[in-house]
């Protein structure tokens, strides 16, 4: 009997990879960004009030992260390495954002401790509702959505699931950044 669900086992959990690997969270590449939102800014010149970070950038080439877990140690050098870039692109007035989906209690003050700490000078982060923008379609199995935009068109979408964002995909986000300022 036994012998008999073992092929099921293994095409369940064969189809249980294919489908982790195929994580769709957010507008994918060539879709327009859905425009506006106003998540709680928590550094910035709009520290302390919701306001909206897709208005703020407009047509400008922007990275928006949306993460769910604010401890992950690749997802702090993935802002280091953004702050790093949008910095050195603000020639063409490159913009960067971390929203965080959350409503946990004490977020606010990790994250401006964070910001201080990091001495970031571009980035901002963020606070928005669990579920995160409605029209964004952030999926909830993704911890970290990012979107690499310009013109607010999609050119590059990464999700990961809690734990799968690494040193090697920081690489490839950042690599994403120089098709959109060109």
């Amino acid at each position: 009997m036994i012998q008999g669900f073992l092929p099921l086992i293994a095409t369940a959990f064969l189809a249980g990879v294919i489908v982790a690997g195929d994580l769709k969270s957010g507008p994918q590449a060539g879709e327009k960004v859905p425009g506006p939102f106003h998540p709680l800014n928590v550094n910035g010149e709009d520290a302390g009030r919701k306001e909206c970070l897709y208005c703020k950038h407009g047509d400008n080439p922007v990275v928006a992260v949306f993460a769910r877990t604010a401890d992950d140690a690749n997802l702090h050098k993935l802002i280091t390495a953004l702050d790093g870039v949008t910095d050195k692109n603000q020639k063409v007035e490159m913009g960067g954002f971390v929203v965080y989906l959350s409503d946990e209690a004490g977020l606010h003050d990790q994250l401006k401790s964070q910001a201080e700490k990091a001495k970031y000078k571009q980035v901002i982060l963020a606070i928005d509702s669990p579920a995160g923008p409605a029209k964004y379609n952030i999926a909830k199995d993704a911890d970290i959505t990012v979107l690499v935009y310009r013109d607010r068109v999609v050119v590059a979408n990464h999700a990961f699931t809690k734990g799968r964002l690494d040193a090697p995909a920081v690489e490839k986000i950042v690599a994403d950044i120089a098709r959109i300022v060109k």
